[in-house]
């Protein structure tokens, strides 16, 4: 079966995240490639040059489909060095 995966956000503002069990495995397998020197992906509509595609119809008639989406990969020395904003515990 051809993956399916579909991001939206819903009228309360959740995002959900679609997945049929191609596309679980296509992203699982997107995200373990993640590393040091392939630190991010790219989710694009269908027909254009990204990593992973998503689909543009909603689950829900009031659902707002995501149709562009980058996951990156950050080593915490990284962010510690370039965004140690991000490394404080503290919840804002």
């Amino acid at each position: 079966m051809k993956p399916r995966i579909t991001i939206s956000q819903t009228k309360d503002g959740d995002l959900q995240v679609w997945l049929n069990p191609a596309g679980r495995d296509l992203l699982v397998r997107k995200l373990q490639g993640l590393s040091e020197t392939n630190d991010h992906i790219h989710l694009t509509p269908a027909g254009l040059d990204g990593d992973v595609e998503v689909q543009s119809r909603a689950y829900h008639e009031d659902d707002q489909v995501i149709q562009w989406a980058k996951f990156l990969f950050r080593p915490d020395e990284w962010d510690t060095r370039y965004f140690p904003h991000v490394m404080d515990s503290k919840v804002r």
